[in-house]
């Protein structure tokens, strides 16, 4: 395998972790207050729909962006009606989310189909983005330097600020943080939304970055993955960032060998020969199952964690009922 071949499997990795680590960045906040969402991927699709739709209009991608943000927090918000005003089950409403954010994106891109937009490009000089060797670190898109730079935001926030350590005592414990005079419905809702904002903002990756077309679904359950992977990193942004990119590789090998490539770059010797020639006897089909087969499993220890295990906020997926 070749200095370029490295570099563009590297960028490939890149892009394909992304939308995962924006959108399980946003479930973490979600999560981190209490609140348990399990309709990351139909807001992502709102954000996919949302972002090429103003894309479109406005042929302006910064634009589409903020169109995608504010998409996919408009759904986060309507699915913390239900369960932070009106105490609907969190689970339930979760997948009635994705659900109805897979149909209506469905349905607004038939007005979509078949129309193309231009890639959101590098922030770089093009003598940078698209140089053979530092396009490995100036040739992304914007998102995915935003993406980098939310990690440590984020931590920061959660385990630096006052707002952050409020929002972390509503999760941990809402009756005393509201017996304090905090506003448990508030903070929950600003964090629905961020992680709302977030996935949408993720979908959007699809639309205006990998495929900038719309596609019915082209989020592909990389939602479900975001999920597993708040849990994989036990609620720590910096262990987050890692399982995005252990994802990103699984996707990677999945496209790798569709492709045919470990036939053509094995080298005749050394250990990364004989590495490329054990994963060229695993069918791709594997890869591509793989990262949901670790979601499956993951989300199968949410079920059945025991309440107060582990680093899961305490009050994680439990109604607020202040009068009880």
């Amino acid at each position: 395998m070749n200095h370029f071949d490295w570099i563009a499997s590297l960028m490939t990795i890149v892009g394909l972790s992304t939308p995962i680590l924006l959108a399980a960045l946003g479930e973490l906040v979600s999560e981190k207050s209490g609140v348990l969402n399990l309709g990351v991927e139909g807001m992502m699709l709102l954000g996919a729909i949302g972002g090429f739709a103003a894309g479109v209009m406005f042929r302006d991608p910064w634009i589409a962006v903020l169109f995608a943000a504010a998409s996919g927090a408009a759904g986060a918000v309507l699915f913390g009606i239900f369960v932070l005003l009106l105490n609907s089950n969190q689970t339930a409403t979760g997948l009635a989310l994705t659900i109805f954010g897979t149909g209506l994106s469905s349905l607004l891109g038939l007005n979509f189909q078949g129309m193309i937009l231009m890639p959101f490009g590098s922030i770089f000089p093009r003598t940078l983005s698209h140089d053979p060797v530092w396009q490995v670190i100036f040739g992304y898109s914007p998102i995915v330097y935003f993406a980098l730079i939310m990690v440590p935001v984020v931590a920061w926030f959660l385990n630096k600020t006052r707002a952050g350590l409020i929002l972390r005592a509503v999760g941990e414990n809402d009756h005393s943080a509201h017996s304090l005079g905090y506003s448990v419905v508030a903070v929950r809702f600003a964090a629905v939304a961020f992680g709302g904002a977030m996935a949408g903002i993720g979908g959007a990756y699809f639309s205006l970055v990998i495929t900038p077309m719309w596609a019915e679904k082209m989020t592909a359950g990389r939602g479900w993955i975001a999920l597993a992977l708040v849990v994989f990193s036990a609620w720590r942004p910096g262990r987050l960032l890692i399982g995005a990119y252990l994802f990103g590789v699984l996707m990677w090998l999945e496209l790798f060998a569709k492709a045919g490539g470990f036939t053509q770059v094995i080298p005749d010797i050394g250990p990364l020969g004989i590495l490329l020639h054990a994963l060229q006897a695993i069918p791709s089909q594997f890869w591509a199952a793989m990262p949901f087969l670790m979601t499956v499993v993951v989300l199968a220890v949410i079920s059945s964690r025991e309440r107060g295990s582990g680093n899961a906020p305490a009050c994680l997926g439990k109604p607020f009922l202040p009068s009880g």
